[in-house]
C-alpha cells in the first residue's frame, strides 16, 4: 500500500504485525471478536493508546462481556431482527440415523439443503458416505480446512450454487456464510462445541424467510457432563433472533468471567475467589472513574410478612432463582415497576406474596441509601441499625424523634439504632401493605439525616 493513499485498511490478523505501520489511526472495527485471543487484543492496545475500538461479535466472550458489565467498555445491543426473519427451531437429542435421514429429506422436499456439522477430519469422509446411504438420492459432498484450497473453494462455490444438497463439513462454516436456502443444519456430537461456537453455526441458517431447523444430536446412551448439558439447554431454551447477547450471559455464568490480569478469557480467579474478584474490580473501576466510593456494608431485612414465589406461581426452579436473582437487585421503584409489568405478562397477575417480595426490594434499596444495616420486627417492634460510619446529622435527630413521638427512640451506642414501637395490632395482623408503608415512611425521615 502506498503511503498516504489509503484512508480504510480491511484485513485478517496480518494487520496487527509488528511490520505494518500507520501514520494516523482513529478507529479499529474488529469483526467477529470472539476469535481473537488475549495476545491479539493487547498487540491492538499498544497501536495507539486513544485509539476508538468498536469490537462486534453475536457471542462476546466471557471476559470482554464481563468487562462491559462492570462499565470498563462501554455496550451497545442490537436487539431488533431483520424483516421476516423466524426464530430456528431447535432440538437437542440423541443420534438417531431415522431421524437424521427424516430431517434431511423434509428440507430436500421443500428444495432446501442441509448443513451436517462433524468437527473430525480423519473420519469426516465416512460421515459423507454414511449420509449418502441414508438419504441415496441427495448430492452428498464433504468439507474441511485441511483441503486444498482451490478443492475446497469449488465445493463451497457447488454448494452456494445449489449443485450439493447436503454439505457435511466442519466448524469451518462457523462464521461468513449467508446462504438462504440452507434451512436445517444438523450437529453431530453437539455436546463437544462450546456454547458461543453452537450459536454460532446454528445461525448459519434460517437467514430468510422460511422456517428454519437445528438438530444438536449426542451419542446414543452417552452420560453427558454437566456443563455440556447446561450448554445444550441454553442453545435449546434461547431460539428467539437476536438472543446472543442472552447466550453470552448464560455462557459467562457457566465458565467465568476470565481473568483481566491475564490471558485466561474464562473461569474463575481462584486465589481470591469469584465474587470477591468481581468486587475488588468493581472497586478499583468506580476510583478510576473518580467516581464516589460507596460504603462498604449490605442491608438485611427481616419481617413478619410473608414475601416469596409461590410454587404456583412459578412452577420452573430454574426461572424462580432467575426472578429471585433479579428481584434483589432492584434499586428504584421504576425497577420494580418494569419487573412487575413482565412478572404480569409472563406469569399472569401476581399473587398478594409476590408483590410484597417486590416492594420489600426496593425498600432494601432506600434503606441502604439511608445508611441502614438491618431492619428487624420482634411483634409490634421495629429496630432500624445504623452503618457505624453513617454520615448523619445528629442535630437533626431530636426533631425526628418528636416527630414520632413517644413511639420513636434512639440509641446512641457502638452500633446505633432506631426503635419504633407500633401501636395498635401487628402489621401481619392488618395486612403486609400498611407495615410497608409505615416503614418507607420512616425510612424516609431517616435518610432525610443525610449530610451527602
Amino acid at each position: 500500500m502506498k503511503k498516504g493513499l489509503v484512508d480504510i485498511v480491511i484485513g485478517t490478523h496480518r494487520v496487527l504485525s509488528k511490520d505494518v505501520g500507520y501514520k494516523d489511526l482513529g478507529l479499529l472495527i474488529i469483526d467477529e471478536e470472539q476469535r481473537f485471543g488475549v495476545t491479539h487484543k493487547e498487540k491492538i492496545k499498544k497501536l495507539r493508546e486513544n485509539i476508538d475500538v468498536l469490537t462486534l461479535t453475536a457471542t462476546p466472550i466471557p471476559r470482554t462481556l464481563h468487562m462491559s458489565l462492570i462499565g470498563i467498555r462501554d455496550m451497545s445491543v442490537l436487539e431488533e431482527a431483520p424483516m421476516d426473519r423466524m426464530p430456528i427451531q431447535t432440538y437437542v437429542m440423541e443420534y438417531n440415523d431415522e431421524m437424521v435421514r427424516e430431517a434431511i429429506e423434509r428440507e430436500l422436499a421443500r428444495g432446501g439443503q442441509v448443513y451436517y456439522v462433524y468437527n473430525r477430519v480423519e473420519n469426516i469422509a465416512d460421515v459423507a458416505l454414511r449420509v449418502q446411504k441414508l438419504v441415496p438420492d441427495a448430492r452428498v459432498s464433504y468439507a474441511h480446512g485441511q483441503m486444498n484450497e482451490h478443492q475446497l473453494e469449488d465445493i463451497m462455490y457447488d454448494f452456494i450454487n445449489g449443485d450439493i444438497d447436503v454439505l457435511v463439513s466442519t466448524t469451518i462454516i462457523e462464521t461468513g456464510l449467508d446462504i438462504a436456502n440452507a434451512n436445517t443444519m444438523i450437529i453431530q456430537d453437539a455436546d463437544r462445541f462450546g456454547l458461543s461456537q453452537l450459536y454460532q453455526l446454528r445461525g448459519r441458517v434460517g437467514r430468510s424467510n422460511r422456517m428454519a431447523y437445528a438438530f444438536l444430536l449426542y451419542q446414543r446412551d452417552k452420560m453427558l457432563k454437566e456443563v455440556a448439558e447446561k450448554r445444550l439447554a441454553a442453545i435449546r431454551e434461547f431460539t428467539d433472533l437476536g438472543s446472543g447477547f442472552k447466550i453470552a450471559m448464560r455462557d459467562l455464568e457457566i465458565r467465568g468471567a476470565g481473568n483481566l490480569l491475564g490471558e485466561s478469557q474464562s473461569g474463575h480467579m481462584a486465589a481470591v475467589g469469584y465474587d470477591l474478584y468481581c468486587k475488588m474490580l468493581n472497586e478499583a473501576v468506580s476510583q478510576l472513574k473518580g467516581e464516589k466510593e460507596e460504603a462498604d456494608y449490605a442491608t438485611t431485612i427481616d419481617l413478619d410478612i410473608d414475601a416469596f414465589i409461590p410454587e404456583s406461581y412459578i412452577k420452573n426452579e430454574y426461572q424462580k432463582l432467575d426472578i429471585y436473582k433479579r428481584i434483589a437487585t432492584i434499586e428504584t421503584e421504576e425497577e420494580m415497576d418494569d419487573m412487575t409489568e413482565e412478572l404480569i405478562d409472563r406469569f399472569g397477575d401476581l399473587p398478594k406474596k409476590v408483590q410484597q417480595l417486590l416492594h420489600i426490594a426496593a425498600l432494601k434499596s432506600l434503606a441502604h441509601s439511608a445508611y441502614i444495616t438491618a431492619i428487624e420486627q420482634k411483634g409490634k417492634d421495629y429496630k432500624f441499625i445504623l452503618y457505624e460510619k453513617a454520615n448523619l446529622d445528629p442535630a437533626k435527630i431530636p426533631a425526628l424523634l418528636k416527630k414520632y413521638g413517644n413511639n420513636m427512640i434512639f440509641k446512641a451506642e457502638a452500633v446505633p439504632y432506631f426503635l419504633y414501637q407500633k401501636k395498635g395490632r401487628s402489621g401481619k395482623e392488618k395486612g403486609g401493605e400498611n407495615v410497608l408503608q409505615m416503614l418507607r415512611e420512616i425510612i424516609e425521615s431517616i435518610r432525610e439525616l443525610r449530610l451527602d
